[in-house]
């Protein structure tokens, strides 16, 4: 695979001794968890782990505010690495993960369980950006004016092919299926929604909805959230494989990503001003929107009360259970050990517990 998070010989050496110097000391007054946070810190500043490559969910938009904040105030390079390459989508990640063209995956709980359920993929979903997804189906208050899932019925719903699953997955765990609807494949612009080629479109309550809003039009958003399927997004997914042999590389990414996040909360114009200045500057983004879309996403679906108490990225255990309930719902069978492990953050906040106050 692609993974290039290694050590050199030296520095695995100098670690072992690290660790074997903390274990003699262990009988001294030393308080332990001094001694591990001295030690953790060393191996922090020993660690080569060379090149990332993260494959992004969409385009590089205030989306991901958390990652250019890392990237351009070096957290990344503090944390080990020499590059991360942050791979714009559309993509669900799941393909370039098993094909090892990219080590980390933003993606969603719908498509990695999917994968997980249906393929036998060996992926695992290790912290989630979005404790709540920005999943919407957009219509028109002038037009089609979808505020239920029933209003769906008979109507031409605009679908992206990366979000396929997803649409899928909202109808059967409402009783619906694609017989129900006509669906029609759209890209990602919202303008065939406008026109009236469709009747609804999957959207982010983050993204189109604001597009669109922005144009002085009145929207209706039928949020998956609220509809039956209140999964994670933004998941930070990696390959068992991954797990398993890179899991201090993938602890060091952690941590970059948190205190990316953490800036990105704190200053949602800032993240919003890198997208479009910077990391998206190709792309043409509304500053208005894309300031208003950070914002949106810094309050509504970042943080909660759960990673107030244990720290951004965390999906604590009743929220793993609401996710694969609503899986389970889209008639995905998943249990939540085939689908998560949140043992490396676990271990992140025990040797960084400054990390878990995120709020400035």
């Amino acid at each position: 695979m692609s993974f290039s998070f290694k050590r050199t010989a030296a520095v695995a050496a100098a670690a072992v001794a690290a660790l074997t110097l903390a274990a003699c000391s262990s009988g001294t007054d030393t308080p332990a968890s001094s001694s591990t946070a001295s030690t953790s810190a060393s191996s922090d500043a020993m660690a080569d782990y060379g090149d990332l490559t993260v494959q992004l969910s969409w385009i590089k938009n205030e989306e991901f505010s958390g990652e250019f904040f890392a990237d351009s105030k070096g957290y990344y390079t503090e944390a080990g690495f020499s590059s991360v390459d942050l791979v714009p989508g559309p993509s669900t990640g799941a393909a370039e993960l098993l094909s090892g063209s990219a080590d980390v995956a933003l993606s969603d709980a719908v498509s990695i369980g999917s994968a997980v359920a249906s393929e036998g993929a060996p992926l695992k979903i290790i912290g989630a950006t979005y404790q709540k997804n920005p999943f919407t189906i957009l219509s028109l208050k002038d037009g089609a004016n979808i505020a239920t899932v029933q209003d769906m019925v008979g109507k031409k719903i605009g679908v992206q092919d990366s979000n396929t699953s997803l649409f899928e997955a909202l109808l059967a765990a409402n009783g619906l299926t694609t017989d129900d609807v006509t669906i029609v494949p759209v890209q990602y612009d919202p303008s065939v929604l406008v026109n009236g080629e469709v009747d609804g479109f999957v959207a982010y309550l983050t993204n189109e909805s604001l597009v669109v809003q922005a144009q002085g039009i009145d929207v209706t958003n039928l949020p998956f959230a609220d509809n039956g399927l209140p999964f994670v997004a933004e998941t930070v997914t990696v390959t068992d494989d991954a797990i398993a042999n890179n899991r201090e590389a993938l602890k060091a990414f952690l941590v970059a990503e948190i205190k990316g996040w953490t800036d990105a909360v704190n200053d949602p114009e800032g993240g919003s001003k890198l997208a479009v200045e910077t990391y998206g500057s190709d792309l043409g983004l509304d500053p208005t929107v894309s300031a208003e879309g950070a914002t949106v996403q810094a309050e509504d679906l970042v943080v909660s009360d759960e990673t107030a108490a244990n720290g951004l990225f965390t999906i604590s255990d009743s929220l793993q259970a609401e996710t694969i309930a609503s899986l389970a719902g889209a008639g995905i069978t998943i249990d939540a050990s085939d689908l998560f492990d949140m043992s490396l953050l676990d271990e992140v906040y025990a040797e960084h517990p400054e990390l878990i106050a995120y709020a400035g």
